[in-house]
Parts: C-alpha cells; structure tokens; sequence
C-alpha cells in the first residue's frame, strides 16, 4: 500500500487537472463557484457547529446586501474586530462581494489600537464582537468613539459610518440602539442584487481584497495591500506544494486576521472543497480531541504550538491516526520536535514555511518527505504554483535573490545578504504610505524582506537573522541568529532567541532568553560559559533569562517579539 507521501505527485497532477485552465478571480467569486459545485460540502467547523459551503455562501450574500443597504461603496474599508469563528469567515467574503476592502483587526489589541487602526485604514464600516473571554468590545468603542449605539452616532472617527455588532451565539444585543450583523443582513432583493451583480462584474481580480496590518516584530504597523489574485494565487500555490487531496480537512487555532491561517487554512482548502476546523483560542488537549473527533488530515501550528500538542500527547489517549500532515511555521525549531510530531502524531508529511504577509503567507517549503535537516537549518524552496505560477519565474509563484542591506545592490549567488523577493504573490506596497513602500521596494519589483540568509546552491533558503535585530558590542557587528543556532544546538534547550540592550561600556551587549528542554535545569551562568567557549568575546550574551515558552511575547501569528523581549529585559535589568 503506497504511504501518502507516495501519492504526492499524483495529487499535484490531479488538483492542476481540476483547476485547469487558472482563472483570475476575486476571492467571493471563488466562493461562489465552490458552493455551487458542492453545495452541501461541510466548509467550516466552530463549536457552534457546521456550515456547508451553500450556506456560509448564502449567509455571506445576506451581510453583501446588508452593507450595500448601509451606504457601503466600492473600494471603502471594513474593519473586522472578530475572533476566529464563522461570524469573521462569513464577514470577509460579505466585504468581498460588496467590492470592498476588508481590514481585519486581532481581537486582542486594546482601544488605542483599535482606534489607530481604524484611523490609518480610514474605515468606513466596522463589524465586532460584543465581547470576547476577558474582552469588551462594546466598553473599547465608548473610549475611542463615544456615542457610536445613539442616533447621530459618534465624531471621534470622523470615516467610520457603519457599526454592526456579533452578539454571543443565541443572546442578543446589549446595546438597543446597535445594529447587530442578524439585523444588518438583508434577504434577497432585487435592487440590492442588482448592485451586487454590477459590483462583481466590475471588480477585478487585481483590486485590493484586504489591508492586513503587520502583527509588529518591530512595533512598527504598516497597512500591507493584498489583491484578490495574491491571495488564491499564493493559496493554490500552497495547496499544490502540500498535495491536497479532494477534501482536505485542516484545523487551526491561529488567528483569521492574520494571512497565515486566512491563506494556508480557509483559502487553500477551498481549492479541494475542503474543510477548516477554526479554533477559537488554542489548547492542546482540545486539538487533539478536535483531530479525532473531525478526522482531521492536516494541523497548522507554530512551533509553540507544536511544542505544547507534542507535550500533551505524551499524555492523551486520544487516536490521531488520521492525522498525515503537520505545517509549523513562523520561527525555527529543533530537530527534536520534528522527530517527536512525526513519532507522537504519527505524522509522514512534516512541512514548515517561510513568508511574510507581504508575500501573501507562505513563500517557501520545505520539500513534503524531505530530510529532516532541511526542516531544522532551511525554511525550504520557493514556492511552486503549478498552473498558478508565473512561467518567468520557472513555475514558481515567487523568486529570491540577495541584495546588499545598506546598498540594496545585488550580492553574487550564494552570498549572505538581505532576502528580497518578487512575484505575483508579493504586495505591491502599503496603504497611505508611500515613503514606506519606497523603501521596501527595489527596482524591477523586488520586496526587501528585512531578513538575512543565503540562497544554497540547490535553491533552499537559509536564515541567518533580521537586519533589524544586528547589534553593535564594543563596535563590532553582531548577529543574533549565530548565538541562537549555538544555544539550540544544545539537547537542553528548546528555543532560543537574543537581542541587544544598553551598555555604558559596551554601547549594546547580548541578551538571551531561552526555553528549557521538559524538565531540563538551566543555569543562567553556566550558559553563558558554554558561550565564551564557542563564541568571541563580543558575541557572548551578558545575560541569560530562562523562560517558558508561554511566556515569550508573540505577535498574533507566532513569531516572538524581540522588541518586546528587548523592552523587558531592560526593564528587568534596571537599565
């Protein structure tokens, strides 16, 4: 019996047969056509319960009319304050029919930044959540926008004209003089329809389907554009290189306001009419049982993720034998954990990723049953697109070279530099902010990544740090990610992540924090002597904190927030 990765080849055959010849759509017009070919596939799994492609079809064309009704225009912004669940799944595809722009928010930032957010994408319409675990939405709205629920609304966001809150499932509003989405959504109507038609007629698959704000390493937010072709170009791409088979099911925890599950979850599993499992917040143990429950065959982590799954399987009795294919991305991880997903969960396809959400999600993988050493030290190839895919980038839908980071001018094959990247599925720049995308961009469409690494001779890139994250000791240039890979080298650290902090005497010296093996003892001295053995003077960290792994800052799509770990450590340190 041929094991699934055998079948890889087979399944990119057939899924480029059933998508062929590519066609350039918009991401509603995608939904429609799924829908109509397999109305009573199963499309979105909550804890709510099941939607079938027909319905959350049919309940995204409701909300499209509702909008309209409210004086929504082509091109004008939708905020989406929403946590994962199909309230958001069927908002994003509403703000797509009505030939608007969808800006999803994470559900976590607070008032100041939901209100800085909504400024810079000058957004004409919201829908929230009420409340959320811990979080009142409802209570963030009377700070930033006072007398948004009475007649004659609010001024403080002079753009914002439209407000629709999402109750808790089966209560009702608490504000009377809100609009909840139930009331926002409009059954069919001949004018409303009439104006939807025109409006899909007219929209392109080049416009601009979603503003999605960068989740911050830096603390910097910048309004990526994302068209409609980026989108399901890069999702294709994804399915293609992971061989979807017909129905894929995929569950995820990560956050639908960020590209990562958006694009290789909902998106990529419409090309297979598949299935997503949505998780509203993460928990190991209740992945696990979500697995067997939903036969699931694909799980999307970040290696914090994986690291807890991992953890709680030693423990759960849970039968995850349908699981074949794992993807943790976002940030690296030791060869241990890859071998403990595959052991544990039983898994044969083990992929992780590299992108950004200026390159539509994932922009490279690692090869499906590819040597596990690519899994610890690359971040894999770029990514294939199959009938997707741009013939002048060699059937891939993005290309990478290295350029000077000071300079931005070419470096020779093989040379360290600053990654840069171009193809169909790269942004062509941010909102409202032209000296940002000037900066970004080089000639000929090149995105600079801000990242360092080099491109092997076999195509695969390597990492080696953030451009921003170089730091100065004693003047000499130091780059975290080389202490990084020395302290994850070691069997009894997990991860392992370094940044610069002030010195008096030094001007900057290195701090790292670490995450110990499972009941693995570090001691903060004795690492830094392992340092001093293996690393010149200026390179070796002055200081050691042992963390958690829960207890590293994490944007909303994984990656660890250095700043954030710099700004702690200077507080920590008395700096």
């Amino acid at each position: 019996m041929a094991s699934f990765l055998d079948e890889v080849p087979v399944r990119r055959a057939a899924l480029d047969d059933r998508h062929r010849p590519w066609q350039s759509r918009t991401v509603s017009a995608m939904l429609d056509s799924v829908a109509a070919s397999y109305p009573d596939r199963a499309f979105v799994i909550t804890d709510q319960g099941t939607l079938t492609y027909a319905e959350l079809a049919a309940w995204s064309a409701r909300l499209a009319r509702g909008l309209v009704a409210a004086g929504l225009q082509t091109g004008e912004r939708v905020g989406l304050f929403l946590p994962n669940g199909a309230e958001m799944i069927a908002a994003r595809f509403a703000v797509a029919s009505a030939g608007a722009v969808a800006v999803p928010i994470s559900f976590r930032l607070h008032a100041r930044e939901l209100a800085q957010l909504l400024t810079l994408s000058a957004a004409s319409a919201l829908i929230t959540m009420e409340e959320f675990r811990e979080i009142d939405a409802l209570a963030a709205l009377d700070t930033i926008a006072p007398g948004w629920d009475q007649p004659g609304g609010q001024q403080d966001l002079p753009d914002l004209r439209v407000i629709a809150t999402a109750p808790k499932p089966g209560q009702p509003g608490r504000r009377p003089g809100a609009v909840t989405l139930g009331q926002l959504e409009r059954d069919p109507d001949a004018d409303l329809d009439a104006e939807l038609a025109r409006r899909a007629a007219a929209g392109q698959p080049g416009d601009i389907a979603t503003i999605f704000y960068t989740s911050g390493t830096t603390g910097v937010p910048k309004g990526v554009l994302s068209t409609h072709d980026m989108e399901l170009r890069s999702a294709y791409g994804s399915a293609y290189t992971r061989a979807f088979e017909d129905g894929r099911r995929i569950l995820f925890a990560l956050p639908l306001n960020h590209c990562f599950a958006y694009i290789e979850g909902l998106i990529a599993a419409m090309f297979v009419a598949g299935t997503v499992v949505v998780q509203a917040v993460f928990d190991p143990a209740a992945t696990l049982a979500a697995i067997e429950q939903h036969q699931i065959g694909e799980a999307l982590f970040v290696p914090t993720m994986s690291l807890a799954v991992v953890a709680a399987a030693r423990e759960s009795p849970a039968d995850v034998s349908c699981l074949h294919s794992v993807m943790s991305a976002a940030s690296s991880a030791p060869a241990s954990l890859w071998s403990e997903l595959g052991k544990l969960l039983g898994v044969e396809q083990l992929v992780t990723a590299y992108g950004m959400t200026e390159t539509s999600a994932a922009s490279t993988f690692t090869l499906p049953g590819g040597p596990l050493d690519d899994l610890e030290h690359t971040v894999g190839y770029p990514k294939p697109g199959g009938i997707a895919s741009d013939p002048a980038l060699g059937g891939r839908v993005v290309q990478y070279k290295t350029v000077d980071p000071v300079t931005g001018a070419d470096l020779p094959a093989g040379a360290e530099g600053e990654l840069a990247a171009r193809g169909p599925i790269v942004t062509p720049g941010y909102f409202q902010q032209p000296d940002a995308t000037a900066a970004a961009m080089l000639p000929g469409g090149w995105l600079r990544s801000g990242d360092l690494g080099y491109i092997r001779a076999d195509g695969a890139l390597v990492l080696t740090g953030r451009a921003k994250d170089l730091y100065k000791c004693g003047g000499e240039l130091v780059t975290p990610a080389e202490v990084e890979a020395l302290l994850n080298r070691r069997p009894d650290v997990v991860q392992a992540f370094v940044v610069g902090v002030p010195d008096a005497r030094m001007g900057e010296v290195g701090c790292a924090w670490v995450v110990p093996e499972r009941g693995a003892e570090l001691d903060p001295d004795e690492v830094i002597e392992h340092c001093r053995g293996e690393l010149a003077r200026f390179k070796v960290p002055a200081y050691v904190f042992v963390v958690d792994a829960d207890q590293l800052p994490l944007t909303v799509s994984g990656k660890v927030q250095k700043f954030r770990l710099a700004q702690r450590a200077i507080t920590q340190l008395g700096l």
